[in-house]
């Protein structure tokens, strides 16, 4: 599974996940990270912008094709995978989060300032 570590909203998502025992191995790996090995023919921006993962058999799936092919392995989580299976869904889903896209930026930036103003009131208490 790889995604954007520099991402505060995808941190927060992921951290959910990893809290989840899946039913077949997931690994992790930040792509924000520059020591992180990229699968052959892609580039660090190409999987920064949308999250993508990549099958047993190599295949690198991304958009609502990438999360329901995670949410199929995880247990709370494979209801949405087989409603994905519905005629026209994945569509939808793909088209939701491109939406999700469009408006990641503002908020990233929402959730970047509520991270710094909880740093500071918890450095305050302390």
């Amino acid at each position: 599974m790889l995604y954007d570590g520099a991402c505060p909203l995808c941190r927060r998502e992921i951290g959910v996940y990893q809290g989840l025992q899946a039913s077949e191995p997931v690994c992790f790996a930040d792509v924000s990270d520059a020591a992180t090995i990229l699968p052959p023919g892609s580039t660090r921006e190409q999987l920064m912008a949308r999250f993508h993962v990549q099958a047993a058999d190599g295949r690198l799936l991304s958009g609502a094709q990438a999360f329901l092919a995670l949410w199929a392995t995880l247990p709370g989580w494979r209801w949405l995978a087989k409603l994905g299976q519905v005629p026209g869904l994945a569509w939808v889903m793909e088209r939701a989060y491109r939406g999700f896209l469009y408006l990641r930026p503002a908020l990233q930036r929402v959730v970047r300032r509520f991270d710094v103003a909880s740093a500071r009131a918890n450095f305050k208490e302390d």
